[in-house]
């Protein structure tokens, strides 16, 4: 396990995931260089007690700026939560003999689930080109990981909810006026029975996990971690959670599977969160690493609907 102070630069710090996972490694005493497009709207918090460098992505690899950056912090950890490129992230790190990388994946990268709760290998051919690739690239980076040179780890969460962002709707999309319509009580249509299974897991949570792989280098070296809370809803459950978070009633209707693609949800970026299961098996990095969720999904939910009214979106 890793003690002291961890130098810690964090690709993405800025966004959902990010934020959460700055502020607990600052908390704990880390250093942290927040690396993003555009700085942040402002300086306070846990993000006002960070470095900052702004480079956008797709060009801080290719210009060398990164590789500068590198050179100046002289991290011992990156995390990098956009996973754009993960060759070209390994090879900086390398050079700059970064000694942990950590990557961001999905749940969705392992494909349909013939196991649930869903192990940290693929399953089934990914259904999404993105998704494909970058599980490719990322297995072939675990692969080379080494823990005496550059550990190479990653994390895999499922949908990703609590506040900072609107969460997922009955819908399969994160859409504020289908939530409005949650909370006015309006009928949901659901594929037949309702029973697949959905994972919201907060956000802190999900950066719980990532500072568990950053404490725990050794042991996670060349390795992929499911985090996820610690069970997962049915779809109708789920529906039912947002009436009693609005304190009303939501009328559910189901159709057959292939009615509800066909009419109701054709595009299978929504559909696919209730068609499929999201359910990951989080007891590899329970039991490797002390991860805990803090959060049922129950309450993630109630927390991203409370930020959505802090934020007057409802």
């Amino acid at each position: 396990m890793s003690t002291g102070c961890i130098k810690t630069l964090i690709i993405g710090g800025k966004g959902h995931i990010g934020r959460f996972l700055v502020r607990q490694l600052l908390d704990e005493g880390h250093h942290v260089t927040i690396v993003s497009s555009g700085r942040p709207a402002f300086d306070e918090g846990a993000a006002g007690r960070a470095d900052f460098a702004a480079m956008p992505y797709d060009e801080m690899l290719a210009d060398g700026r990164f590789d500068a950056l590198l050179a100046e912090k002289k991290p011992d950890a990156v995390v990098d939560i956009l996973q754009r490129d993960a060759p070209g992230m390994q090879r900086a790190c390398e050079t700059a003999e970064v000694g942990h990388l950590v990557f961001c994946g999905s749940l969705w990268m392992l494909g349909r689930p013939k196991i649930v709760p869903t192990p940290e290998f693929r399953q089934t051919e990914c259904p999404f080109n993105g998704y494909r690739q970058r599980y490719e690239q990322l297995n072939e980076a675990l692969g080379k990981s080494r823990a005496d040179g550059l550990a190479v780890s990653a994390v895999l969460p499922p949908n990703i909810c609590g506040p900072g962002k609107v969460p997922l709707e009955g819908m399969g999309g994160r859409s504020i006026e289908v939530h409005r319509a949650h909370q006015q009580g309006k009928e949901v249509t659901l594929p037949f029975p309702g029973t697949n299974l959905i994972g919201p897991c907060d956000a802190w949570d999900v950066a719980r996990g990532f500072a568990c792989v950053l404490r725990n280098r050794e042991a996670s070296a060349g390795e992929a971690f499911n985090v996820g809370s610690a069970y997962a809803l049915t779809s109708e459950q789920f529906i039912n959670t947002y009436a009693a978070i609005h304190g009303t009633k939501i009328p559910i209707r189901t159709v057959g599977p292939e009615t509800y693609i066909r009419d109701v949800s054709p595009h299978i970026g929504a559909h696919y969160h209730f068609t499929e299961h999201m359910c990951p098996d989080i007891s590899k990095i329970s039991e490797r690493l002390g991860y805990r969720p803090a959060y049922t999904p129950e309450e993630t939910m109630a927390r991203a609907v409370a930020w959505m009214k802090d934020v007057k979106l409802l």
